[in-house]
């Protein structure tokens, strides 16, 4: 498995910015599909974004299309979620996960909890007025 540290969480008003980091280490973070959840109160865990191992291919849920951005940096293990235009449903806890080898077999795969193995600790993001 990788292990997974998210930080970048915070309070921010609607319509402000926020980047997340997560940054891995353990099993070789090139050969890991990456992808970003996140979990409201009250309500299930959600997909957000995925990027595929080389970062030429990425995946959105509808409702951040536009205005989140996944992107990746394999020299320094870290993953990151650009947040703009922010929105009160978009307050939530933030995890990031990584998918072994082969796991994201095509593309539906990306959007699925099974198909990562390992998960970060979150972190909270707050969208206020």
């Amino acid at each position: 498995q990788v292990q997974l540290v998210e930080s970048g969480g915070g309070l921010v008003q609607v319509g402000g910015s926020l980047r997340l980091s997560c940054a891995a280490s353990g099993r070789t973070f090139s050969n890991n599909a990456m992808g970003w959840f996140r979990q409201a109160p009250g309500k299930e865990r959600e997909f957000v974004a995925a990027i595929s191992w080389s970062g030429g291919r990425t995946y959105y849920a509808d409702s951040v299309k536009g205005r989140f951005t996944i992107s990746r940096d394999n020299a320094n293990n870290t993953v990151y979620l650009q947040m703009n235009s922010l929105k009160f449903e978009d307050t939530a806890v933030y995890y990031c996960a990584a998918a072994p080898f082969g796991s994201a077999a095509n593309s539906a795969r990306y959007y699925l909890h099974s198909t990562y193995d390992s998960w970060g600790q979150g972190t909270q993001v707050t969208v206020s007025s």
